[in-house]
């Protein structure tokens, strides 16, 4: 990503994670941020084209520490997929290691969004109450299913918005050549991939983290072991 337009989306960034952000400020925010990122990715899809070096398909693992490591994890899948990339769930310890792939534009973006996401959402259930009746991990647990559901959907209408509005005809075919090579890149690696299984959450927050999923802003710094989002989710 361009210095400017990095620095750009980090501003747009440490607006929302403010606590003070106001949930106006942070949807405004918000939708700048999400629009920058998804035009940044057709960009370089399309550069891409003329020149396949400067975006090759790569993979990283990344560490989804507890507590909370398997919302995380959905939070992750949620960013990930609809900007092209795919994971594979390992379990490691009290968490997972996530084996990222996807292309080098594409791993980036997610970079971006991840970290910041895991911030707003800390921010987000400190400032939410859990109801008398329900248990705190519970509710925290839907509470993060509802805000990764809504995030994901907003990046999949951001991602379609930028395709669109490119003015290049065969963006889509461009696009959906990408999302297959990504593909075959996990099945080389993983040719026996299994499924795992829908989960069954039975706290009450879902409504409540869908909510803050629609005031987030989409974007962050960077990743890698224990950041304030992770820190801040421990309480």
């Amino acid at each position: 990503m361009s210095e400017a337009m990095l620095s750009k989306v980090r501003k747009l960034l440490a607006q929302a994670e403010d606590p003070a952000c106001t949930p106006a400020e942070a949807a405004a925010f918000t939708a700048k941020a999400t629009e920058l990122i998804a035009r940044y990715g057709v960009d370089r899809a399309l550069l891409a084209v003329r020149d396949p070096t400067t975006d090759p398909v790569g993979d990283r693992v990344l560490d989804i520490v507890a507590p909370y490591a398997r919302d995380k994890v959905g939070l992750l899948a949620a960013v990930a997929e609809p900007l092209r990339c795919r994971c594979v769930r390992r379990r490691q310890g009290n968490g997972f290691a996530l084996h990222l792939f996807g292309f080098a534009s594409d791993l980036e973006r997610v970079d971006l969004l991840f970290t910041s996401l895991l911030v707003q959402a800390a921010h987000g259930l400190a400032a939410t109450a859990v109801p008398a009746d329900d248990h705190p991990a519970a509710f925290r647990r839907s509470w993060l299913a509802g805000f990764a559901e809504v995030i994901g959907g907003r990046l999949w209408a951001a991602e379609t918005a930028a395709a669109s509005e490119s003015g290049t005809p065969s963006v889509a075919l461009v696009l959906a050549d990408r999302s297959d090579r990504v593909q075959r890149r996990l099945t080389e690696e993983y040719p026996r991939l299994r499924t795992a299984p829908p989960r069954r959450l039975g706290g009450t927050g879902f409504g409540s983290g869908a909510e803050a999923g629609q005031r987030a802003n989409l974007g962050g710094r960077d990743l890698g072991g224990r950041s304030a989002g992770d820190r801040q989710l421990g309480r």
